[in-house]
């Protein structure tokens, strides 16, 4: 890893720094465009836009709390066939995760892709965030930027953190080109810049920032915060597995569902071009359903929908990175991130396993282990 960087906060105007120091990277010869987190016109709607002109990066803010989509799908998008020309990418945590492991499963690639990644203090649900940023956009942003810092971030009553990022263990960017750190130091300040790769560290010493030192009190932060998150994760998967662990207790944690499949739609990991839930085979024909009816007494419409969650948690559970966004769009509210991931980090420390960690780990069941599981086969070393 690179020397730490100092990005000079002036008149202690922190998004205005992030927004000059993203021009600057706009304004290099080889890069193209920014895709960041921007405010629409509509104030409280904060949505990934993918910036060409340097003067549209005044409305950009990746610190509010808000997270409407995982962004890594639209990455995905941008980085299947060649551009010519590099894509700077400013992401969360949890999308960076996604895109890694999107680029495993074949559906992007980094080669013209610049990630630039920051600490994450975690986001409101949809609603919920509406109704915080009404008063104002930028002064919500940083009302909400130190009040997390205090140890604070629900700021109003009735408003938290999701589920996701208050059980999310993962605060600081890994896989990026470019992290940009805030935690333990004094933002008022100036905020750190550092390369994680190559490619990051060719960018930055293209801008002539001054060298820092990473303070003892970032660790210290860092380190506190992930102990409480993990020790609330661990407490969420607990009450999770208690509500789910029967064939009668899972039916009524999932008895809500409307096969909307919004949270197909909003997973970023789930990419199938082509689901079968929405093939012939689950196109049902009339007669069946009355079947069903007389044979049992009585069925439960829409059919189906507990079949559609396993067979979800089949699939996405080695690849699931918990960035919430299956229960932020549920229409019914059921709480799919708990289930999700409380499956999915089994699953994956099965396999030594973690989604969207490292980019050169092939993915599970991707490649043949001549010792794996040795005693589910019932082979002997």
């Amino acid at each position: 890893m690179s020397t730490p960087r100092k990005l000079e906060v002036a008149e202690q105007d922190i998004l205005g720094a992030l927004r000059r120091f993203f021009q600057s990277i706009l304004e290099l010869e080889d890069i193209g465009a920014i895709l960041a987190p921007r405010r629409l016109p509509v104030q409280s709607v904060v949505m990934p836009a993918l910036i060409g002109d340097p003067k549209c990066l005044t409305e950009i803010d990746p610190l509010a709390p808000a997270f409407f989509l995982n962004a890594a799908r639209m990455v995905s998008r941008l980085s299947r066939k060649s551009l010519g020309q590099k894509i700077a990418v400013v992401l969360r945590p949890c999308e960076i995760r996604a895109f890694i492991e999107l680029v495993k499963l074949k559906q992007g690639s980094m080669d013209e892709i610049l990630i630039m990644g920051l600490d994450c203090q975690g986001a409101y649900r949809n609603s919920d965030y509406r109704r915080y940023a009404s008063d104002g956009p930028d002064s919500s942003t940083l009302k909400f930027f130190f009040g997390a810092l205090s140890g604070s971030p629900s700021i109003m009553e009735g408003i938290d953190l999701t589920t996701a990022c208050k059980a999310c263990e993962h605060p600081i960017p890994t896989g990026a080109d470019i992290a940009i750190g805030f935690l333990g130091i004094s933002p008022l300040d100036h905020l750190l810049v550092q390369g994680q790769s190559p490619k990051g560290e060719e960018v930055l010493s293209r801008l002539g920032l001054d060298q820092a030192a990473v303070p003892d009190s970032r660790m210290e932060a860092v380190a506190a915060l992930v102990s409480t998150r993990i020790q609330a994760r661990d407490s969420l998967f607990d009450q999770t597995r208690e509500a789910t662990n029967t064939l009668e207790k899972l039916t009524a944690y999932l008895a809500g569902c409307v096969n909307c499949y919004n949270c197909r739609v909003a997973c970023p990991v789930c990419y199938c071009r082509e689901c079968v839930f929405t093939t012939d085979v689950f196109d049902h024909e009339p007669f069946q359903y009355l079947q069903w009816a007389h044979r049992k007494g009585e069925i439960k419409m829409p059919t189906d929908t507990l079949f559609y969650h396993l067979t979800r948690l089949v699939h996405m559970s080695t690849a699931c990175v918990g960035c919430g966004q299956c229960s932020n769009a549920c229409p019914s509210e059921i709480p799919l991130t708990e289930l999700f991931r409380a499956t999915a980090i089994r699953t994956q420390r099965a396999f030594d396993y973690e989604a969207g960690q490292d980019p050169d780990a092939p993915p599970p069941m991707t490649v043949f282990r001549e010792h794996e599981f040795v005693e589910v086969v019932g082979l002997s070393g």
